[in-house]
């Protein structure tokens, strides 16, 4: 149970995280995909 809550947790905090959605005619941005940035994941114990 503790692990689902913690995934709902995360995919609720990621929900709007980069702002208002924007319609794609006026994003201006170029047609294709792009993907960026940085992921850290761990487990830590006693």
């Amino acid at each position: 149970m503790r692990p689902i809550l913690l995934l709902s947790l995360l995919a609720l905090a990621a929900c709007g995280a980069d702002g208002a959605p924007v319609a794609p005619g006026q994003s201006g941005s170029q047609p294709g995909l792009t993907v960026s940035g940085q992921v850290q994941v761990g487990i830590a114990s006693r």
